[in-house]
């Protein structure tokens, strides 16, 4: 039996039409995921041709050198911007075996079934291509949290999404079957004088709320969270929040790549090795 879905579809895509317009004032979110896929891909010494770009936002991603790039969102509006394909991640219409490199940056923690989406970039995948992925997760967002938690504290509603941290990541990307997966994560602090410019952010890079069965936020609400946030000022006025960034690295299996030894193959004890003498 197929789990519940928790985000709401049509929401999202609405979200995120909404966003299109002003998201180059919002995105440096994406930005600092995009530099850290950059960092990690000019590691990689080898060529990509075919290139997914899942969860394409504006197609600010650049694609390696002398590479095609396929262009996916989950909103209409973006997907046009970029020349792209309107789909949701987890309800991919790609040919197995089609890219050699796919990355993600900035979607994955919004999707209803991201094993599924997982597993369905590691399929997407040519033998030995290469996924890198980032998204916000961890414990994001604690300063807001923590307000809103205080303005409502008699019925506390369900207002954020519920995150990834980085050691359930990598374990994702082992359940959807990718090779050598790694998952780490980078920490961004941002001041804000409010709250608002603070949702006002959220808004621009299409993370606010889109929970199935959310409830809509009343003005008084609204006011006893911004009180709370200001509380959490520092002395010039201005509230720090964090961002938790959750990077993923993983390969489609191929028989070429390195395997782990197996276990009780070694020749040589750890006793020798380390020059104990009994």
């Amino acid at each position: 039996m197929d789990s519940p879905e928790i985000f709401d579809r049509n929401a999202r895509r609405l979200r995120r039409d909404r966003a299109a317009p002003i998201y180059t004032n919002h995105d440096f979110l994406r930005a600092a995921m995009l530099d850290g896929i950059a960092e990690r891909l000019d590691g990689v010494k080898r060529n990509f041709a075919a290139v997914l770009d899942l969860g394409c936002f504006d197609g600010a991603f650049v694609p390696p050198p002398n590479s095609a790039v396929t262009r996916i969102d989950a909103g209409h509006l973006f997907a046009a911007q970029a020349g792209g394909i309107q789909a949701d991640e987890d309800l991919l219409p790609l040919d197995s075996e089609s890219f050699d490199l796919v990355v993600s940056a900035g979607v994955l923690d919004s999707v209803n079934d991201v094993p599924g989406a997982l597993a369905q970039i590691r399929r997407a995948l040519k033998p030995d291509g290469l996924f890198l992925g980032a998204f916000i997760g961890g414990t994001s967002l604690p300063s807001m949290r923590a307000s809103f938690l205080q303005g409502e504290a008699d019925r506390p509603a369900a207002r954020f999404h519920p995150m990834i941290d980085v050691r359930s990541a990598g374990d994702l990307l082992v359940r959807a079957g990718f090779a050598l997966p790694v998952a780490d994560s980078e920490t961004l602090s941002v001041r804000y004088p409010d709250l608002f410019r603070l949702i006002g952010d959220l808004r621009g890079m299409a993370a606010t709320n889109v929970l199935r069965g959310r409830v809509p936020l009343a003005r008084t609400t609204l006011a006893a969270a911004a009180a709370a946030f200001a509380d959490r000022a520092d002395p010039d006025g201005r509230t720090a929040e964090r961002f938790d960034l959750i990077f993923l690295t993983g390969w489609s299996p191929s028989p070429d790549q390195p395997k782990p030894a197996r276990r009780g193959s070694a020749t040589v004890s750890l006793a020798a090795a380390l020059g104990r003498k009994d």
